[in-house]
This record gives C-alpha cells, sequence and structure tokens, in this order.
C-alpha cells in the first residue's frame, strides 16, 4: 500500500491526541487508562503497527520512531504516576519532555516522508 502525505498528517494528529489526553489526566480533568501508554493501544501505535510497519517495517526510520515513541509512552506513564501520587507541579513540568520525544517522532516521519518522496 503506498502512503501519502495524508497518511503522515494522520501520525501528527495522533501525536497531538495523545498529548492532548496526557494533558487532561495531568490537570485532573480524565483519568489514565492503560491504553493510553500502550505502544500497541495508543492512536500512533496503532497507525506504526497498521500503516507503516506493513509495507515500511524493514526501514530504520519505522524502528527509530517506535523505538521514540516507546520512550515517550513511558515518559507520560511516569507523569501520570507523579500526579497520582501528588506531584502535580513536577508532573506538568514533565510535559516539555513529552513535546521533545514528540517532536524527535514527528522528525523521524518527516525524515521517512521526504525520502519516499513524499513531500
Amino acid at each position: 500500500m503506498a502512503l501519502s502525505p495524508f497518511d503522515f498528517q494522520q501520525a501528527r494528529v495522533k501525536q497531538v491526541l495523545f498529548k492532548s489526553r496526557l494533558r487532561s489526566v495531568l490537570y485532573g480533568v480524565r483519568d489514565a487508562d492503560a491504553a493510553l501508554f500502550s505502544p500497541f493501544e495508543s492512536p500512533l501505535g496503532q497507525w506504526l503497527q497498521t500503516v507503516l510497519k506493513p509495507s515500511y517495517g524493514t526501514r530504520p526510520e519505522v524502528h527509530e520512531a517506535e523505538r521514540l515513541l516507546q520512550q515517550m509512552l513511558r515518559a507520560g506513564q511516569e507523569l501520570t504516576t507523579r500526579y497520582q501520587r501528588g506531584q502535580i507541579e513536577e508532573a506538568r513540568a514533565g510535559l516539555d519532555q513529552i513535546n521533545t520525544y514528540a517532536d524527535q517522532i514527528d522528525g523521524v516521519l518527516q525524515g521517512l516522508q521526504r525520502s519516499l518522496n513524499l513531500g
């Protein structure tokens, strides 16, 4: 299946969705569910498994995106644990780290998109 620029835009939207859900948890708007931090159940993880890996799973960029996603999800889970322990300000301050991981993932995916001549 050939990918389009739209597919990569979907990945960006899924990252924003994760960050929004995590922020909602850290600001007490919603409870954290295990799927939020699962590499296979999170929206971006599902996108990697169902859209990117079937055609490009052997590419190093895909492995790097998966590695960064796992780190971002682990960091998000740690922030949630801090929040639940009452370390609210420390947890919220950690959102910068999540943004850094998201930027790195975006950079890897942009590089892959360019190498596939998709814009």
